[in-house]
């Protein structure tokens, strides 16, 4: 089979997605699959050669994506233009919600044969779930990253396979003696692992009440535990300013993304921003608080839309809170430090937290190979069917 597929993503998690897709296609295909379309350096090195730089279209909140509104317009018309004038069998529409919907929406009016596949459909189960049916309307299959997915959007008319999170298909591979070396950790102290995101919203929003929370562990358990913050490359500079305006952040030994592994590996609970890093610490084993804060003015727009019983996909996957979570006006040094503190003093629960975690991202992670191997399976079934 000979292919030429579209790959379209429009943030640094859906260039890492396609990056790993595009790597299983040419482990299945060779070089008889070629790639066009939008994404990222990682994307770029499989031969997506994108026409703009896909930074421009990261935004975060109300306000930021009504100041972005007409830059992500324009932007989709072009990617659409693209796509369609490619001679694609098909296009893999990655992420990001408002673009690549746009994008689906215009191809569909210039090239209504051309096969599209969603890769990551909406949170139709956090809120919103009639873009289910919305999404039906602009694209033919969609494959998503959660187990608990699929027959949400098949309940909307609209063909899903779930092929998991390629986050969780390593085994975790950190080196908790390197980095307590490192930093002289002694062996009988426990890590508090900080982890403020990857945005730069996110960081802003949350540093004040974990800087808090981080003095308050400090005041109960004093030198029993170290607080570790591995920072994102893409907040660490921020993070390091603020410490000098907020001298409680230097609680924390603040270390690179690239000791991440490592950090992992030694923590023994962490309190975490919301996000994809929650489930990494649970395939690590280490549980989690779990913290979120939006502008005030996302918030009120959420607080009406969001029908999720939880905010964190691991406590999604066990169908269950198995990880407190602090959200808004709850996310309080005070709550925060309470939270890890009762993990850090409660063994049982502890233990228990750790069989829940274990038994979740089982359930996360889908039977047999990659993710990415799953999603690259599943297209290449449906073009074949389509054939």
């Amino acid at each position: 089979m000979s292919l030429t597929l579209g790959l379209v993503a429009a943030e640094p998690s859906g260039d890492a997605l396609g990056a790993g897709l595009a790597e299983a296609l040419r482990e299945r295909l060779g070089d008889q699959v070629d790639f066009i379309g939008v994404g990222g350096p990682r994307m770029a090195a499989y031969g997506v050669d994108s026409p703009f730089n896909i930074n421009e279209l990261a935004v975060l909140g109300l306000i930021e994506g009504l100041k972005a509104y007409p830059r992500v317009v324009k932007r989709a018309e072009e990617t659409a233009e693209l796509c369609a004038h490619s001679n694609a069998d098909a296009v893999v529409l990655i992420d990001s919600w408002g673009f690549t919907l746009r994008v689906a929406q215009r191809l569909r009016k210039r090239a209504p044969n051309l096969k599209l596949i969603k890769y990551v459909g909406p949170q139709i189960w956090a809120s919103r779930p009639g873009r289910a049916k919305t999404l039906a309307r602009a694209v033919d299959h969609v494959l998503t990253l959660q187990p608990f997915e699929p027959p949400m959007f098949e309940a909307a008319g609209l063909p899903a396979t779930f092929v998991g999170h390629p986050s969780l298909d390593a085994e975790p591979s950190g080196d908790a003696a390197r980095l307590c070396a490192r930093y002289e950790i002694p062996e009988n102290v426990r890590i508090v692992l900080i982890l403020f995101g990857s945005r730069g919203a996110e960081a802003r929003r949350l540093a004040p009440a974990f800087a808090d929370a981080m003095m308050r562990l400090r005041a109960r358990h004093g030198q029993e535990i170290a607080i570790v913050a591995p920072l994102a490359e893409s907040v660490a500079t921020q993070v390091r300013a603020q410490a000098v305006d907020d001298p409680r952040l230097l609680e924390a030994i603040m270390v690179d993304e690239a000791e991440r592994d490592d950090a992992f590996a030694a923590g023994h609970v962490a309190l975490a921003c919301s996000g994809t890093v929650v489930s990494q610490l649970a395939l690590a084993g280490v549980p989690s608080v779990v913290a979120y804060r939006l502008g005030a003015i996302t918030h009120l727009i959420a607080d009406r839309l969001v029908t999720a019983p939880h905010i964190s996909l691991v406590n999604m996957a066990a169908g269950a809170r198995i990880l407190p979570e602090f959200v808004q006006g709850a996310a309080t040094g005070e709550a925060l430090a309470g939270a890890v503190s009762r993990l850090l003093d409660d063994d049982k629960l502890y233990a228990e937290t750790k069989q829940a975690l274990a038994d979740a991202i089982a359930a996360m992670r889908g039977d047999g190979g990659s993710a990415s191997g799953r999603a690259a399976d599943a297209i290449l079934g449906i073009l074949n069917a389509a054939r």
